[in-house]
């Protein structure tokens, strides 16, 4: 980060692209919260050397995924309920002791109570069996061309729409004759989960791919499910309502993520989720027959 490089960050006729190595852990819950990649991409700019310089990590990829998560789920909405439930007796207390009626602050306590309990993300250890379908790659980064721009999320840029995601959730009994029946699940989707994975291994940009050293012995920081625990476990968006999985058909989860950062803290970050859900079933024969298309679910997120 500049604060540990106070002068040189800024200092006229500092030594420029002299520096062979970079090796900074910046990588925060979800990889971009903190928003520590901001310097380290200007301290790259400044003093890497173009064609050889080494970046570690040196490529990183975010991952998304819908998962069963039940009981972490209800106890969020068990505690917002509990919120909601003392704020009505206080009401009630304050007007018959004092005959002051504070229900016209209802709507923003509840809003506030929502934002906290159901619509903020939360740390998890997750294990393998709660993830209910392939991930999908929804930002990958090449730490050695990656831009500030790239750093201040995921549909930030004038063309970019954000992520697309599509998840095919099988209920028991759902997978066509011949197929993995691994993923089959009884449910229900309690939200998505996301995490990334860090490479250490050599560039692969036009620039630097023929130029720098090559490593004999790449490795894998990985923060998913399926690694045990790390200090950034994965952050889960839970589901206001959770999405039933019915026997012998499948839910289909189509939808976009956005990720930008919060305007009250440079630090933290925002999810936009925006969701459709559709039930189908393949029938030997016939093919794809869609029983059920939900509205489109919308929420944002706070990552704190």
């Amino acid at each position: 980060p500049k604060e540990d490089f106070p002068d040189l960050m800024d200092q006229e006729g500092a030594p420029t692209e002299c520096v062979d190595i970079i090796i900074s852990e910046w990588m925060g819950y979800f990889l971009l919260r903190e928003s520590m990649l901001d310097s380290l991409i200007r301290a790259r700019d400044k003093f890497m050397k173009k064609e050889t310089g080494l970046m570690f990590p040196s490529h990183t990829t975010m991952y998304f995924a819908p998962i069963s998560d039940e009981e972490e789920r209800r106890i969020s909405v068990s505690e917002y309920t509990n919120a909601m439930g003392e704020w009505s007796e206080f009401v009630e207390s304050t007007k018959s002791t004092y005959g002051v009626n504070m229900a016209t602050l209802q709507s923003e306590y509840d809003r506030e109570q929502k934002e906290y309990y159901l619509l903020s993300s939360r740390w998890a250890e997750l294990s393998p069996e709660c993830v209910l379908s392939h991930a999908a790659i929804v930002k990958d980064f090449d730490m050695a061309t990656c831009t500030v721009e790239d750093s201040r999320g995921i549909g930030v840029a004038i063309d970019d729409d954000g992520a697309n995601f599509h998840f095919d959730v099988m209920g028991k009994d759902s997978t066509p004759k011949g197929q993995d029946k691994g993923w089959e699940t009884d449910g229900p989707i309690s939200g998505f989960a996301g995490w990334f994975t860090a490479d250490f291994k050599s560039r692969t940009d036009e620039v630097g791919r023929d130029a720098a050293p090559k490593l004999d012995n790449p490795t894998l920081l990985n923060t998913g499910p399926d690694n045990g625990y790390t200090h950034w476990g994965q952050q889960v968006f839970h589901f206001l309502s959770s999405v039933p999985v019915i026997k012998g058909e499948i839910t289909s989860l189509d939808g976009t993520l956005e990720m930008t950062r919060s305007r009250d803290n440079a630090r933290l970050y925002n999810c936009r989720i925006r969701l459709n859900s559709t039930r189908k079933k393949i029938v030997e024969g016939e093919g794809e027959k869609v029983f059920m298309k939900g509205a489109m679910i919308e929420n944002v997120y706070q990552i704190p």
